[in-house]
């Protein structure tokens, strides 16, 4: 998979500006060349725990869909934060994964520092039985 490094910026921004809170957002693009070429922030709406968990309405995902199907633009798969823990998925993100999507996770540390950083970015990818999820390469493309 390749991002688009001006996406990728915008997507850190949006996990570094939405901390000590997990960041939910889209990502969008060729899906034949397997290329993110946009990336749709989102409004985490979780209120009652929201350092480690997001939610978005259905409809507002759906809307959203809807706008980059109405220019052409194929949807890759999601991305949220993780503040101040790894880019690994947990058994929650993987519940609730969906197959043939990719999934990007941010760590953001900023417990321990003067102001929230990017510490660590992966791609994760449904396996077929939802056992597990696997990295999936993935490449900053200018």
């Amino acid at each position: 998979m390749k991002i688009l490094a001006s996406e990728l910026k915008k997507l850190h921004g949006h996990a570094i500006a939405g901390y000590p809170f997990e960041v939910v957002g889209l990502l969008a693009g060729d899906a034949a060349a397997g290329r993110v070429t946009r990336v749709v922030p989102l409004l985490n709406e979780r209120a009652d725990s929201p350092r480690n968990r997001y939610v978005v309405s259905g409809l507002v995902v759906h809307r959203a869909e809807q706008a980059l199907a109405e220019e052409g633009i194929a949807l890759l798969g999601y991305y949220h934060s993780h503040p101040d823990h790894p880019a690994r998925w947990s058994d929650y993100d993987r519940d609730h994964a969906l197959p043939n999507m990719a999934y990007l996770i941010v760590a953001v540390r900023g417990a321990d520092q003067p102001a929230p950083t990017v510490h660590e970015t992966q791609v994760w990818r449904l396996l077929e039985d939802r056992s597990a999820m696997v990295a999936l390469n993935f490449q900053e493309e200018e």
